[in-house]
């Protein structure tokens, strides 16, 4: 006797329930056609596994705005799928340019830079203990600008930010950390700390 399996409609309808075994049923179905899907997309196989695991993930994250089409879950992952890679290749692309981007010193040269052994001699435990009142985007985007010594635009643009929304938050993280820095460091910051960057 043939071993009929269920439709994705019911597995989907259990999985919302709850039903792991329905889920990874969902997944064994769908995963080969997905992953080709992704691979096509990204160009490799490290690419289409990191999309492929980004689509599932969400499947179920926004499980409860998920439509079948047809009674199949499939086209809605295949369009998950190419958006998913279509973020992660943006994403690759805005680390190649900040890579690029990034000034280039030899150690050596590191070494002789006084501003550069000033500022690693100070950034201590109270430095590191006022970084973490920032929301992560904001110490990104402070590292990039005040350690890094990016242009405000070319950190805003490998973060993904429109170049009014970085100043704004450049500004209020600036002020954070001005109220946060103990006296001498905010001395020794000072330079860094004051004005906005265009």
């Amino acid at each position: 006797m043939e071993d009929v399996q269920p439709g994705d409609g019911i597995l989907w309808a259990k999985s919302l329930k709850g039903d792991a075994e329905a889920f990874g049923l969902l997944y064994d179905r769908h995963r080969d056609r997905v992953y080709r899907h992704a691979y096509r997309l990204a160009g490799g196989s490290q690419d289409a596994e990191d999309t492929t695991a980004s689509a599932f993930l969400e499947l179920w994250r926004r499980r409860e705005s998920v439509k079948l089409v047809d009674g199949s879950i499939l086209p809605w992952l295949l369009v998950t799928t190419t958006n998913t890679a279509r973020n992660l290749q943006r994403a690759k692309a805005r680390h190649r340019k900040l890579l690029a981007a990034i000034p280039r010193r030899s150690e050596a040269d590191a070494h002789l830079d006084p501003a550069h052994s000033s500022l690693a001699s100070s950034m201590n435990e109270e430095v590191a203990q006022a970084l973490a009142v920032l929301k992560p985007l904001d110490l990104k985007l402070v590292s990039l600008v005040v350690f890094e010594e990016l242009s405000l635009p070319a950190a805003a643009e490998a973060l993904g930010l429109s170049h009014g929304a970085a100043r704004v938050r450049m500004h209020r993280a600036r002020q954070k950390l001005k109220a946060a820095l103990p006296g001498s460091l905010h001395t020794a910051y000072a330079s860094a700390l004051k004005g906005d960057p265009s």
